[in-house]
């Protein structure tokens, strides 16, 4: 009788890459989630390696795996928090509607953005004018990049058609200034206090406001500059 030899069994995979990568990136995030917390009350030139990595539950040598110093994961906590920066721009450019209205949602998208993610904006608020250069470098290296971005939303606008790229780009910048001093405004504000957010909400429209009004007028008074003087705003 003859006798077939049972089938192979198919070996088990190895363990799946993502198992390891996935407890890297696990304890990366436990990092960054640590410094956010011990950042609400204290600039990154203050943070301590073991008062960070014990807030992680990691040992200072895990630090290492995924950070070169302290200053790295600022950085890293900078890109992070930006990139929630970059996404209420974004929802702020892509408003449409009558002036007014805009600025009404605009404050809003500002004020709902800050509740949701307060920890990454209280962060750059606090790191922007904060201790640690490359910190401070990052930060304004991506508003810069906003500001170009905005300046090109702002210029596909037909009320923008004529405007030269240094003045789209002051105006972008203000818009910018605008909303980051909003937020940290809102940031500040007692947690409850309804009056206090109603109060910056209104500055803050006001002020939307008036830097509206001086756009639409802004290509006439220029244009009044240059027949008078012969220079344009941007000459000094």
């Amino acid at each position: 009788m003859s006798h077939t030899p049972p089938t192979p069994a198919t070996p088990s995979p190895a363990t799946p890459p993502t198992t390891r990568q996935a407890q890297k990136e696990q304890s990366r995030r436990a990092l960054l989630d640590a410094g956010l917390r011990l950042l609400e009350h204290q600039n990154l030139s203050g943070l301590g390696l073991r008062e960070l990595t014990r807030e992680a539950g990691l040992s200072p040598a895990g630090f290492y795996r995924h950070f070169a110093d302290l200053d790295e994961l600022g950085v890293a906590l900078v890109t992070e928090s930006l990139a929630s920066l970059h996404l209420m721009i974004h929802r702020v450019l892509a408003e449409q509607g009558e002036p007014a209205e805009l600025i009404d949602r605009t404050v809003a998208v500002v004020a709902r953005h800050v509740r949701e993610h307060r920890p990454h904006m209280r962060f750059l608020a606090r790191e922007r004018h904060g201790g640690v250069q490359r910190v401070r470098e990052a930060i304004a290296a991506e508003l810069a990049a906003f500001t170009a971005e905005t300046a090109a939303a702002l210029g596909a606008l037909p009320d923008a058609a004529d405007w030269p790229e240094p003045e789209l780009r002051m105006l972008a910048g203000l818009y910018v200034e605008h909303l980051v001093a909003t937020a940290a405004a809102f940031l500040e504000a007692p947690a409850g206090s309804r009056a206090a957010e109603r109060r910056i909400a209104a500055l803050a429209r006001d002020q939307l406001r008036l830097i509206s009004i001086g756009r639409r007028h802004w290509l006439a008074d220029r244009a009044s500059i240059v027949s008078t003087d012969g220079r344009t705003p941007s000459d000094g």
